[in-house]
């Protein structure tokens, strides 16, 4: 298990560039360069999403993680890195494609 976490400064984009996020705060009260980090527990939205097949739309609307077994866990549920498996699904609950994660930026300062 490697990768970088995720959390809520992460840039999460769906295969035909909808926004990916929380559906609402993440459960967890951890935080990292002071943004909530999600865990597996928590349900997350695409909006945005101009996926059409055959002209009909069919965006992407949720995001389903699927983590390792020995994943790290925040409050009993496993955390989020940017290498763990996951699927974005159209409101019929068919698969799109994995969901990218961005690069996150990391809060440094100095003085």
């Amino acid at each position: 298990m490697s990768g970088n976490l995720v959390n809520g400064g992460s840039a999460i984009s769906c295969p035909h560039g909808g926004r990916v996020g929380p559906a609402s705060a993440p459960s967890s009260g951890v935080r990292i360069d002071g943004h909530q980090v999600p865990s597996a527990a928590d349900v997350f939205t695409v909006s945005g999403c101009r996926h059409t097949v055959d002209g009909v739309p069919h965006p992407c609307v949720t995001v389903r993680w699927t983590p390792d077994r020995d994943s790290v866990l925040v409050d009993g549920a496993p955390v989020l890195l940017d290498s763990t498996s996951a699927l974005c699904f159209s409101a019929a609950l068919l698969p799109q494609g994995p969901p990218a994660v961005g690069a996150t930026a990391r809060g440094v300062s100095s003085r």
